[in-house]
This record gives structure tokens, sequence and C-alpha cells, in this order.
């Protein structure tokens, strides 16, 4: 059995700034063209939650695993890599070019804390599922708080 990479983590800080994110989506939407370079892409995800875990499911066809790595801490998980592109076919007009390759990062910020001991990851026919633990209630201590007189 082949594992997906998974690491743990305290913090998690995006790279780039909001406005260079701003100014390559600008650039996106003007041209598709620009999506024939390698640039950052962000995958898309459907989350949803039950009464015992969070389940992530991503959709990220054409990435090989080895190019794939998530990230996890308690209260958010960090899920980066890269789509390698087709070369194009010499002496060839592209119509129309939406298929996105180059780096990506997606940075989930969780509603409720998790329990980093139990996490699961599966990768299958281009999507990633991940699926998250809640930590119980029994689980969280509260703190006796002394007073001064």
């Amino acid at each position: 059995m082949e594992y997906i990479k998974i690491k743990f983590g305290t913090d998690f800080e995006e790279n780039e700034s909001k406005f260079q994110k701003v100014i390559d989506d600008m650039f996106q939407s003007i041209n598709p063209l620009f999506t024939l370079s390698e640039k950052s892409w962000k995958p898309q995800m459907d989350v949803c939650e039950t009464t015992d875990e969070i389940i992530i499911l991503s959709e990220l066809a054409g990435v090989d695993k080895e190019n794939l790595t998530l990230e996890i801490n308690s209260k958010a998980i960090k899920l980066y890599g890269k789509r390698h592109g087709i070369p194009p076919e010499k002496k060839v007009k592209y119509r129309l070019a939406e298929i996105q390759y180059g780096t990506f990062e997606r940075i989930l910020h969780l509603p409720v804390t998790i329990d980093t001991e139990k996490v699961s990851a599966s990768y299958s026919n281009g999507f990633l599922e991940i699926r998250l633990a809640k930590l119980s209630r029994k689980d969280i201590q509260a703190i006796a708080i002394q007073y001064d007189k």
C-alpha cells in the first residue's frame, strides 16, 4: 500500500500576497492562454461535516501522488503540490485552454478542533478524500481558576 505524505504542523502562512493573487486572477480571466504557462492555481474542494468528523474532497485530476503534500494541525489543513502540463503539439493553434497547470496550495481553517491522531487520506480517480475526526468534548480539559484575595 502506498501512502500520501501527511505532515503535522502548527501554523500555516500563505506565501503570496493578496495583491499578487488579484493580479494573477485578473490576467487569468482576461485571456485563458495564460493557463498554458506554469502558474499557481487552486483545486476545487467540497467540505462537509458529520457529528464525528469533517470530510474534505478535493479534485486533483492529473496530479501525481508524488507531487502532493498534506499538512495538518488541530485547526487547519494545508494541501499543496504541482500538476505538470502536457507539452503542446507543434504548430497547434489553441481555441480554448482552461486546464490549469503548475503549483497549487489551499489552506483551510477548520470550524472545530480535530484529533490529529485520527486522520486519513486516500487518493483515487483524481480525487483526494481527507477524513478528520473531531476532538471529542471529553478530551477537552477544563482548567480551574484560582481567585486572589
